[in-house]
């Protein structure tokens, strides 16, 4: 049966990706291939350089045509092609480039890895992933098309299905599973509520939310709501090795040994953790942090632009994180003792 399993998955991977290089119909947009690319010009500016390039391409029918495109050094808005790119054109316009054969070929990479190394775990969180991300979409969905939905409530909705779904798939329906459960959701609760009236109480000073300026909707509660899917990854992940730890030690130790080895266990993990979450939020910020060292602004200003909602929801989800340890740990000597009693 695994064979059978194995060689359907492996024939839908060649399928899928002899597919995506020969999807081209699929698309109302022209889509050419790039067989030569050169510099034909040179601008030096101020602080950076122009090109241009002059792109022969061909498209299906076998017609060559003349393109040009301009990039700079930093590429912050342009971007240079080479032989082989598959260009979406209209008319003599460059509208982008054709990447979903890339995205196939990286996914399933990123499946196979996860399969080869958790066997039936790799599937089951496999399958979770696939739930997620389609109740998240349904939920973005839900908000954008019905002004009157409140933002906060379908992903605090969405929170509490993400953490079913993710738990139960790869644990199953065990003891432990609940205990991940209850720690989970009370710590991103923690989390989000400690967040909120620190907003109340300081009328939201010090946060910047210029990169935020296009939206149409209330920029805190949108804020809010990704500090509430956001912190939840690193709670769920605290609240997983903590249970899944503790219950492998129920048949071994005793209820005080196994609360003294969760607090170590505990301590143990809550630096690099609460680490990885500053790391994870603030590394998405470097790019614009160049730019804003690159015209010579402030290096406060650049911090206080660029980092404040970034480190805020690094404090949130690591005042998460630290709660949820302890949580983690008594929930789960109660639901020992209540199995022992039984």
């Amino acid at each position: 049966m695994k064979k059978w399993l194995a060689g359907i998955a492996f024939v839908f991977c060649i399928l899928s990706i002899y597919t995506v290089y020969h999807n081209h119909s699929w698309y109302q947009t022209a889509i050419v291939t790039v067989i030569e690319a050169k510099v034909i010009e040179t601008t030096s500016l101020q602080q950076d350089q122009l090109y241009e390039q002059q792109l022969t391409v061909e498209d299906h029918n076998g017609q060559i045509g003349i393109l040009t495109n301009t990039y700079s050094n930093s590429r912050a808005f342009d971007q240079k092609y080479q032989r082989g790119d598959e260009l979406f054109v209209k008319g003599d316009q460059i509208i982008g480039v054709k990447r979903d054969k890339y995205l196939v070929i990286a996914a399933w990479v990123f499946i196979f890895f996860l399969v080869l190394i958790g066997r039936k775990q790799g599937i089951r969180s496999l399958i979770s992933f696939a739930l997620n991300v389609f109740i998240l979409f349904m939920a973005i969905s839900v908000y954008v098309r019905y002004e009157k939905v409140n933002l906060l409530v379908s992903s605090a909705v969405a929170t509490v299905l993400f953490t079913v779904i993710s738990i139960i798939f790869v644990s199953g329906r065990t003891a432990k599973t609940t205990a991940a459960i209850i720690a989970t959701l009370l710590g991103t609760s923690i989390a989000f509520i400690v967040a909120l009236v620190a907003m109340l109480l300081t009328n939201q000073q010090g946060l910047q939310y210029e990169e935020m300026q296009f939206l149409t909707r209330p920029y805190h509660i949108v804020f809010l709501a990704g500090l509430l899917i956001g912190s939840l990854g690193a709670v769920m992940d605290v609240a997983i090795t903590m249970t899944s730890a503790l219950f492998s030690m129920q048949h071994t130790a005793t209820l005080q040994e196994i609360k003294q080895a969760g607090q170590t266990i505990g301590k143990d993990i809550m630096g690099t953790i609460t680490n990885i979450l500053f790391f994870a939020y603030v590394s998405g910020a470097i790019p614009m942090m160049l730019l804003y060292f690159k015209n010579g602004l402030p290096f406060g200003y650049t911090l206080s632009m660029n980092l404040s909602l970034e480190v805020a929801r690094a404090l949130a989800g690591g005042i998460g994180v630290v709660s949820t340890i302890p949580i983690s740990i008594y929930v789960s000597l109660w639901l020992m003792k209540r199995k022992q009693v039984a």
